[in-house]
C-alpha cells in the first residue's frame, strides 16, 4: 500500500509540475526535471501486466497536469473541464504503458528455467562486464523512444476528433526565446522531444551513478554526453537563429490594436450593441487623436534640430474577433452589404482617415431579390475575420476550425437535449451552428505600395498550426490573428492562448499581429517575442500592473520580411513529429527486454 501511495504521489508531483511551467505560474525551467518523479514510478513497476500500471500511473500525471492547466475552463463548464481533462490524460496514460513496457530499462531479466546458482553468478558477472558503451547505448535507445512518442502523442491529441493541441511540454519555452528557436524544425510538439530526452537519460545515469558511487569506481556516461550536445545544439541553433532571423529587406506595417475588454457570461456580452458601438468609435478616435498629437510635439522637437522624422499614422485600425454587433452579408460572386450600425461606426472611424481596418465579423450568406440584397433560405453562417481596404472593398476569412459545442454542435438535430445543454452552459439562445470555411488562400492587402499576403486566423486557430501553414507562400506575408477570451473572464485562458500562438510565428517565420477582446492584444515577430523592431520595448496591451485584461489601445510595429523563408515545419508539416513517433515506437519495441 505505502509503494502504491509513492506512486501515486510521484504521477500527481509530475502532473502539477508540467502544469506550474506554464500561464498563470510561469516557472519554465521545471521543464528540464518535472517528469523525473513519474519516470522514477513508472520505470519501478514490477509484477505482471505492467503496461496496464504504466497506463494507470501516466493517466493519474496527465489528470493532475491537465486539470490545474485547463481550470479555467471550469469558468464556463466545469463539467467540461473535468471530462476534458480525463480524456486528455489518456494520451499521457499512453505514454506510460509504453515507458513502464516497452521502454523500461529497469525491467527485471526473466531467470532462465533450471538455472543454477553457479550459472547465476557467471549470468551477473558477464553483465557486470557489459561496455560502458553499450549500456550508454542502451540508454539513448530508451530515451529516444520515450521522447520521440511523448512529441508524437502531443500531436494525436492536437489532431484526434478535431483535437486539442493546447499546451505541449514545450510550451514551456513561450517565454525562453533561445530554447524556442527549434520549434521551426518539425514543430512544437516535436521540441518536446529535447526535455524528456534529457530527464529519462538524466533518470539512468543517476542510477548507474550511484551503484557506480558504491562501488568506488566511475565510469563514462556517454548517454548524458549526448543529451547535454542536444541541448547546446538547440541552444546554438536558437542564438543563430535569433541574430539571422528577419534582418532582410522588410515592409514596415503600423497597426492600432483596440481592445475594450467587454465583460462576457460565457457567451453572452454584457455590454449593450449600442455601448460597444460607440465604445469602438471613441476608443479609436481617441487614439488616434493622441497619436497625431504625439506626432506634432516628435516634429517640433525634431525641427528645432533640424532633423526629420516618419509619422506614426496607422496603416490599419484593428478590432477583434465579433467586434461589432452587425453582420456582414456576401453573395456567391462577391457582392457585400452589411448593417446599417456597423457602416455608422466604420464611417464615423474613416472620417478621420484613410484606413485598412481589420476585424472579426459574423458573415451570412445572401442573394439578390430584385434590387435587394437578402439572406438565403436557410443561409450559411460564419465567423469572419473582415478586411476593409479604404477603396471600398471587402475580402473575408472565414474559419476552419470550429469550437465543438461553442460554434458548433455535432448531432444536434437527432439530439435535442444538446441545443438545450448548450443554452443552460452559454446564457444565450441557440442560433445555429457556424459553417465551416473552405479557401485556404491568404488574403491580400496593400501597406505602403506594397502587397502583403495575410495568413488570417480567428479565435483559437493560431493554436492550431497544421491549419495555418496551408496559408504559406514565399511573398511577404503576415500572420493576423482577432480573438475574443472574455468568454473565460479573468482566469488564465487568454495568457495560455498567447502563449501557444507566439510559436506560430516561430515555426512559420512569419511575424503576426493580434487584437483581443480581452487580451493578448500584442505583436509578435519572426522569433516569437513582442520587441518593438526599433527599441526592443514590448508590443502587448497592458495596464500599469502588467494586467492583459484591460481596456486600452497601442499602435503596434511589425517589420513583415520581403521574401519570406521556407521553414522545416511549413514543408514537412506534422509528417516530421509522425515519423518521429513511429521510430520511437519501433526503437522501443524493438529493443525491448523480457519482462
Amino acid at each position: 500500500m505505502k509503494l502504491r501511495l509513492l506512486r501515486l504521489l510521484g504521477a500527481i508531483i509530475s502532473g502539477l509540475g508540467m502544469a506550474l511551467t506554464l500561464p498563470p505560474f510561469d516557472f519554465g525551467g521545471l521543464v528540464w526535471v518535472v517528469l523525473l518523479p513519474l519516470l522514477v514510478v513508472l520505470w519501478s513497476v514490477k509484477g505482471k501486466r505492467p503496461g496496464w500500471k504504466g497506463f494507470g500511473i501516466g493517466w493519474i500525471g496527465g489528470v493532475a497536469y491537465f486539470l490545474l492547466s485547463l481550470h479555467w475552463l471550469s469558468v464556463v463548464s466545469g463539467v467540461g473541464w473535468v471530462a476534458l481533462s480525463m480524456y486528455l490524460a489518456l494520451f499521457v496514460g499512453l505514454w506510460g504503458a509504453f515507458a513502464a513496457k516497452w521502454a523500461n530499462p529497469w525491467a527485471v531479466v526473466e531467470v532462465p528455467a533450471g538455472e543454477t546458482s553457479l550459472e547465476r553468478k557467471l549470468r551477473e558477472k558477464s553483465q557486470m562486464k557489459s561496455s560502458h558503451w553499450k549500456v550508454s547505448a542502451a540508454s539513448i535507445r530508451v530515451a529516444f523512444a520515450l521522447a520521440a512518442l511523448w512529441a508524437s502523442l502531443e500531436w494525436l491529441r492536437g489532431w484526434l476528433f478535431t483535437g486539442f493541441g493546447w499546451n505541449p511540454l514545450a510550451t514551456a519555452f513561450h517565454d525562453t526565446p533561445v530554447m524556442a528557436q527549434s520549434a521551426d524544425l518539425l514543430g512544437l510538439c516535436a521540441l518536446s522531444f529535447v526535455p524528456v530526452f534529457l530527464q529519462a537519460v538524466m533518470v539512468q545515469t543517476g542510477r548507474r551513478l550511484w551503484t557506480e558511487a558504491r562501488e568506488g569506481k566511475i565510469r563514462p556516461h556517454a548517454d548524458f554526453a549526448t543529451a547535454a550536445l542536444l541541448i547546446a545544439l538547440c541552444f546554438c541553433y536558437g542564438v543563430w537563429r535569433l541574430h539571422t532571423t528577419g534582418k532582410g529587406e522588410s515592409v514596415r506595417l503600423k497597426a492600432l490594436l483596440v481592445q475594450l475588454n467587454i465583460p462576457q457570461d460565457a457567451a453572452q456580452r454584457l455590454w449593450s450593441p449600442e455601448k460597444i458601438h460607440m465604445a469602438y468609435e471613441e476608443d479609436t478616435l481617441a487614439a488616434l487623436q493622441e497619436i497625431e498629437r504625439q506626432d506634432e510635439e516628435r516634429f517640433r522637437e525634431a525641427a528645432e534640430r533640424g532633423e526629420e522624422i516618419e509619422l506614426r499614422r496607422p496603416d490599419w485600425i484593428m478590432w477583434p474577433e465579433s467586434s461589432l454587433t452587425g453582420r456582414v452579408i456576401r453573395t456567391d460572386d462577391g457582392t457585400w452589404g452589411m448593417w446599417d450600425e456597423n457602416m455608422l461606426t466604420l464611417n464615423r472611424v474613416r472620417e478621420s482617415g484613410d484606413f485598412t481596418v481589420v476585424m472579426g465579423l459574423n458573415e451570412i450568406e445572401g442573394e439578390y431579390f430584385g434590387d435587394d440584397l437578402v439572406m438565403k433560405e436557410r443561409a450559411r453562417v460564419w465567423n469572419s475575420m473582415v478586411v476593409l481596404p479604404p477603396d471600398g472593398g471587402l475580402t473575408t476569412y472565414r474559419k476552419h476550425h470550429l469550437v465543438i459545442f461553442g460554434e458548433y454542435i455535432p448531432l444536434v438535430e437527432k439530439l435535442p437535449f444538446l441545443k438545450k445543454l448548450y443554452e443552460q452552459q452559454a446564457g444565450v439562445e441557440f442560433g445555429g451552428s457556424f459553417s465551416m470555411g473552405e479557401s485556404f488562400d491568404p488574403l491580400p492587402t496593400m501597406i505602403d505600395g506594397e502587397e502583403i499576403e495575410l495568413l488570417p486566423t480567428v479565435c483559437f486557430e493560431d493554436t492550431v498550426p497544421r491549419l495555418m501553414r496551408r496559408f504559406v507562400r514565399t511573398g511577404p506575408q503576415l500572420i493576423v490573428n482577432v480573438t475574443n477570451d472574455g468568454w473565460f473572464k479573468e482566469s488564465p485562458a487568454a495568457a495560455q492562448h498567447f502563449a501557444n500562438a507566439k510559436f506560430r510565428s516561430i515555426e512559420l517565420r512569419r511575424p503576426m499581429i493580434r487584437c483581443a477582446n480581452s487580451g493578448v492584444s500584442a505583436a509578435v515577430n519572426s522569433v516569437g517575442t513582442t520587441g518593438h523592431p526599433d527599441t526592443g520595448v514590448k508590443q502587448e496591451i497592458r495596464d500599469d500592473a502588467g494586467d492583459h485584461l484591460t481596456r486600452g489601445w497601442m499602435l503596434a510595429e511589425v517589420d513583415i520580411p520581403k521574401r519570406s523563408p521556407v521553414t522545416g515545419y511549413a514543408i514537412a508539416g506534422d509528417w516530421g513529429v509522425i515519423g518521429l513517433g513511429v521510430l520511437g515506437l519501433v526503437v522501443g519495441v524493438t529493443g525491448r527486454r523480457r519482462c
